[in-house]
C-alpha cells in the first residue's frame, strides 16, 4: 500500500494549529462554544423550559439550569427515541449510544445528534491524528490500515421506528464513517458490527491477521484479547512479527498503566507508541498533548463546554477558573443535547495553560468505606508499581471493601485475573498495599499501625472470569469496561458467586 502520510500531513498540520489556537485562550474559546450551543438550545423543549436565550451570558445561563444526571433527562431522551422533534437538540435524533447503566441498573441511551457526530466525535478523531502526526514527524501512519475495535447495535431497547439505531458508540462511528476513511480501516463493517463476541473474535482475527496494520484503536483490555488471539492463530511470538509496520495504539476508556508491560511483551517492538484519548459516549473531549506525558489537552472548540465540580463541594467552575493539581468531577454541555450533564468522570487538572487533564476515575468507582478516599487512578498506579516490582501482569481486576466485624478490622479485597501469576500472592499483596500507601495519604493514614484498616487481601480468579461475568450482565463486547473500584460489594460478590459456581461445575 502506498504511504499517503506525506499527502495528508499538510491538512492535519492545519487542524493541529487550529486546535492549539483554541486552547491558547480557554475563556474566549469556551464562551464562543457556549454561545453557539445556546443558539440551538433555545429552539428546544429543554431550552424553553429553562428560559434559554441565544444572548445569555455564562452566569445567567448557570443560574437558569441546575446540573443534571442521566435519570434527570431519561424522560426527555425517551421522547427523542419515540420520534419527538427538538426535545434536547433541534430536529429529530435517530442515533443513541447505549452506555453502562446507572444505579437503577438500567442502560443509558445517550443521544448522538448529526452535529454531535461530526463536530464532537469525528472531530475528536481528526484532532487525535493531527496531534499525533505533529508530535511524530517520522510517522508512516497512512502507509497501512487501522485496526479499530468496535461494538455492535445489540440493545435491550426496541424502538418503534426502524430508522432509530441504538448501540455502542463505536458502532455508530463505524456505521457512519467517511467512505475514504473506511478504505484504510479493518475489519470490514459486517465483522466490526457483529454482536456475538464469541463468533466475532475468530472472524475478526481472520480478517486482520494478513493486513498491513499500522495503528490500533480501542479499549486496552479488549484489544489485548484480540492481539493474543492473533498470536495464537498465526503462531507468531510477537505482534510485530505479524504487523512489522505497527507504530501506535490509540487507546482510551480505561487506564493503560496496568497493561503497559504486557503490551510491550506482546508487541515486541521497543519503538511502539501509545497515545491516550478521552472519547466517551457523550462526546470526544481530549487528546494526548505531549510525547512522554499522559496528560490530555481538552478540546476547546469541539462543541463541548466544560465545567468542573469541586469534590469537596461548592459551585461548579468554568474551565478558565480551575486550579492545577486539583481533582474535579467533570460536567459537560454539548451538541448531543446534553446540558450541564454529569457523565460521572473525575479528572485531575495537570496544567491550565493550556488546559490539560488526566482521568482520575469515576464518581461511583472509588472506595471510601473507612475514610481512605481511594480513587481509581491511585489503584491503577499502585498496581502498575507492584507488577513492575515483581515482574507479574494482570488481565483484569476489581476491588471492594470488606467491612469490620466484632472480631476483625475492615480491609480491601481485590479480585485479580492474572496473566503472569506471582509465586507468592501474599507477598504481592504486601507490595501492592505498600504501593497504595505511597499513592494515597488517606489510605496510608488509615493503615498506620493496622488500627483502622487491615492489609488488603487478594483473591485470584480463573482466566476468563471477568469476561464471563460481563456476559451475564449482557455487557460483553469491545467497548465494555470492568468497574475497578466500588464503595460496596455488588460487583465483587457477583463475580465471587460466579467463580464458586464455575468451581462446583468443574468438580
Amino acid at each position: 500500500m502506498l504511504n499517503y502520510t506525506p499527502i495528508v500531513r499538510p491538512y492535519f498540520r492545519y487542524v493541529d494549529r487550529q486546535m492549539l489556537r483554541a486552547a491558547a485562550d480557554v475563556k474566549v474559546s469556551q464562551l464562543a462554544t457556549l454561545r453557539s450551543l445556546l443558539a440551538q438550545g433555545c429552539k428546544t423543549v429543554w431550552g424553553r423550559e429553562h428560559g434559554y436565550r441565544r444572548d445569555m451570558g455564562y452566569e445567567e445561563w448557570r443560574e437558569a439550569s441546575a446540573p443534571v444526571e442521566y435519570e434527570d433527562i431519561r424522560p426527555y431522551v425517551m421522547r427523542m427515541v419515540d420520534g419527538e422533534r427538538s426535545v434536547l437538540w433541534p430536529g429529530i435524533t435517530r442515533r443513541f449510544a447505549q452506555s453502562s447503566g446507572t444505579s437503577g441498573g438500567k442502560s443509558k441511551y445517550i443521544p448522538v445528534t448529526d452535529r454531535g457526530l461530526q463536530h464532537s466525535h469525528y472531530r475528536g478523531g481528526t484532532d487525535t491524528v493531527a496531534r499525533y502526526l505533529s508530535l511524530y514527524p517520522d510517522s508512516r501512519l497512512m502507509s497501512g490500515k487501522a485496526l479499530i475495535l468496535g461494538g455492535s447495535f445489540a440493545t435491550e431497547l426496541h424502538p418503534g421506528d426502524s430508522r432509530v439505531e441504538v448501540g455502542d458508540l463505536s458502532a455508530h462511528l463505524i456505521e457512519n464513517i467517511n467512505k475514504l476513511a473506511g478504505l484504510i480501516r479493518v475489519p470490514d463493517r459486517g465483522t466490526a458490527l457483529m454482536s456475538d463476541w464469541n463468533k466475532k473474535l475468530p472472524r475478526l482475527v481472520e480478517a486482520v491477521a494478513r493486513e498491513n496494520v499500522t495503528n490500533l484503536s480501542g479499549v486496552p483490555s479488549w484489544m489485548m484479547t484480540v492481539l493474543k488471539e492473533v498470536l495464537r492463530t498465526t503462531g507468531a511470538s510477537t505482534i510485530h512479527e505479524v504487523w512489522p509496520n505497527l507504530e501506535v495504539f490509540f487507546h482510551g476508556g480505561i487506564s493503560f498503566e496496568p497493561y503497559h508491560d504486557e503490551y510491550r511483551r506482546l508487541i515486541g517492538c521497543q519503538g511502539m507508541r501509545y497515545f491516550e484519548t478521552y472519547n466517551a459516549s457523550e462526546g470526544f473531549f481530549g487528546v494526548q498533548y505531549e510525547r512522554d506525558s499522559r496528560a490530555m489537552l481538552l478540546l476547546m472548540d469541539a462543541d463541548t463546554f466544560y465545567e468542573f465540580i469541586p469534590l469537596g463541594g461548592g459551585d461548579p467552575l468554568p474551565a478558565w477558573e480551575v486550579v492545577r493539581g486539583e481533582v474535579y468531577e467533570l460536567m459537560i454541555t454539548n451538541s448531543n443535547g446534553l446540558w450541564r450533564y454529569r457523565p460521572g468522570d473525575t479528572v485531575r487538572i495537570e496544567s491550565t495553560g493550556p488546559l490539560t487533564i488526566t482521568i482520575a476515575g469515576r464518581t461511583q468507582h472509588y472506595i471510601n468505606a473507612f475514610g481512605e478516599e481511594l480513587m481509581v487512578y491511585n489503584a491503577d498506579a499502585a498496581l502498575a508499581k507492584a507488577c513492575a516490582a515483581l515482574g507479574v501482569s494482570v488481565a483484569n481486576y476489581t476491588a471492594a471493601p470488606v467491612y469490620a466485624t466484632c472480631g476483625t478490622r475492615g480491609r480491601h479485597e481485590w479480585l485479580i485475573e492474572w496473566i503472569n501469576k506471582p509465586s507468592d500472592v501474599d507477598g504481592f499483596a504486601r507490595v501492592l498495599d505498600d504501593a497504595l500507601r505511597q499513592e494515597n495519604s488517606d489510605y496510608d493514614a488509615k493503615r498506620t499501625g493496622d488500627i483502622f484498616l487491615s492489609p488488603l487481601t487478594i483473591v485470584g480468579v480463573p482466566r476468563g472470569t471477568f469476561d464471563r461475568w460481563l456476559q451475564t450482565t449482557g455487557k460483553l463486547g469491545g467497548q465494555r469496561k470492568i468497574p475497578r473500584l466500588c464503595p460496596d460489594r455488588r460487583y465483587v460478590d457477583a463475580i465471587l458467586k460466579l467463580t464458586e459456581n464455575q468451581i462446583k461445575y468443574q468438580q
